[in-house]
């Protein structure tokens, strides 16, 4: 893997020469390659520099939108849309790197000085249909660096657990562990996506976290990482279900069957997960985003001018009496045991996890070098939020401070409306997860063993169809019956 970090140490080599490949191929339903042993990491770069040269003749000039859509620039944009100027467009046809180069024979009859006709001939790209695309790979690749940003924000966001994160570590090894775990999850999601952007290409696409692993160190690898992601995904999602269910039992003042409330998350996921590409899955997210943001600015307005939810610390401390005055540590809290100290350490590492998402977001990118631009974005939002609403949080409540933050404010409709919005961008993020975690399923699993055919098939939709129910109502029987399940 030595060779991964540049291109440069393959540009006098060839490695088409490896199979007897030559430009104008066209993979034919991706030829099925995204795991042939044989292909050695040289032959990945080389179609990945090819893949991202394209990408910039489509894209780079056409802005987000891209060639494909005729979208105009930002610039382009702004002027039409807010200067109200006229901004001329140019539709250029949808290219395959394939078709680079080749001739294309236009006969035209043009009369010369003498009156004769002559013949012209024209040398132009060829242009590829959207079925052929399809058959290329790049059907699914429809996401832009805009989409990636908020999918990354509501993949990370979480900042209601940050206040009892510093509550349990004191301010200043709050503050710093944020930073590192901050600074960490920056760099290694810049590692993945210079990993992607020089191993991914149309011939060779690589679908999920698990195609790393696999280029690395070769089948039983992508096996064993496939599972973990899946696994991992599998349990946010039932994770999710089960918060769900607290805040739906919460706002009906615990008047509701607690299974029953799980069960209402679940079923809005079903419906909500029928969503098959983060394109169209972008505008939810941008949503959840807005609605977290909403919430925040609530609870620090309610916890300013309202005590803590002293119900929830009697119900833990029943034999403890009245509630201590606040209590602000700028050190490690007095009176907690180092298992307290690990705990919101963890939480603080959690409150940065989701990297393994990136490979699935790129995946979707029509063009992935961009990604740099959504993660630096997600990334320096994420961290600001965490360290204003942590640091807030606990100086406003100190030990009381609940973790769901929202959920510890003692206005019942304030908490009530908190209750409801995050219990939207609850199911968002967890069909965020289901979204991923069947696509590796279905890859991995339905088209390696089982031969499905590809998700962009007509009968690749309708087994989505059916997958996501199924997904979700073993996510319920495990949220509703696994003790424990947060631990995990």
């Amino acid at each position: 893997m030595a060779g991964v970090g540049t291109l440069s140490n393959i540009a006098g080599s060839d490695p088409r020469a490896n199979h007897g490949l030559v430009q104008g191929d066209v993979p034919d339903s991706v030829k099925e390659v995204l795991h042939d042993p044989n292909i050695t990491i040289e032959e990945y770069m080389y179609w990945a520099k090819i893949s991202r040269a394209d990408e910039d003749r489509l894209y780079k000039r056409g802005g987000e939108g891209g060639a494909a859509a005729a979208v105009p620039g930002t610039m382009s944009m702004i002027k039409s849309k807010i200067l109200r100027k006229h901004v001329e467009t140019q539709s250029r046809p949808r290219l395959s790197i394939s078709a680079q180069g080749e001739p294309v024979l236009e006969q035209a009859n043009e009369k010369n000085v003498s009156g004769s006709a002559s013949e012209k001939k024209a040398f132009q790209p060829m242009v590829v249909t959207d079925e052929e695309w399809v058959q290329a790979s790049r059907a699914a690749r429809t996401a832009t660096w805009s989409t990636i940003f908020y999918l990354i924000t509501t993949d990370i966001l979480g900042p209601f657990s940050t206040g009892y994160a510093f509550s349990t570590m004191g301010l200043g090894p709050g503050v710093a562990l944020f930073t590192v775990f901050g600074a960490l999850a920056g760099y290694t999601g810049w590692q993945l996506w210079r990993l992607f952007v020089q191993l991914d290409s149309d011939r060779y696409p690589m679908k999920g976290y698990g195609d790393i692993a696999f280029r690395v160190y070769g089948a039983w690898f992508r096996h064993t990482v496939n599972f973990l992601q899946s696994f991992q995904f599998f349990l946010n999602v039932a994770l999710i279900a089960l918060s769900s269910g607290q805040s739906i039992s919460q706002m009906s003042k615990n008047g509701l069957c607690f299974i029953v409330c799980i069960l209402v998350a679940a079923i809005a996921g079903c419906l909500i997960g029928q969503i098959r590409t983060l394109q169209r899955f972008g505008w939810l997210a941008s949503c959840a985003v807005y609605i977290n943001f909403f919430v925040i600015f609530a609870t620090m307005g309610v916890m300013a001018h309202s005590p803590p939810n002293y119900k929830i610390w009697l119900a833990a401390h029943p034999n403890e009496g009245p509630p201590p005055p606040i209590q602000v540590s700028g050190s490690a809290p007095p009176g907690l045991s180092f298992t307290d100290n690990i705990g919101g350490l963890m939480n603080a590492v959690f409150s940065f996890g989701g990297a393994t998402l990136f490979v699935e977001l790129m995946a979707e990118m029509r063009r992935p070098m961009d990604f740099w631009k959504g993660l630096l974005c997600a990334d320096l939002l994420i961290y600001i939020c965490y360290m204003v609403y942590g640091i807030y949080c606990y100086c406003m409540q100190g030990q009381y401070v609940y973790n769901n933050s929202y959920q510890g404010i003692s206005l019942y409709n304030w908490q009530t409306v908190c209750n409801a919005l995050e219990l939207l961008t609850g199911v968002i993020a967890a069909v965020l997860y289901g979204n991923i975690g069947i696509k590796v399923f279905y890859n991995n699993v339905g088209r390696d063993l089982l031969r499905f055919p590809r998700l962009e098939t007509k009968v690749g939709k309708w087994l989505w169809v059916v997958i996501v129910p199924s997904y979700w109502m073993l996510a319920f029987v495990v949220s509703a019956s696994v003790p424990q399940l947060n631990s995990w």
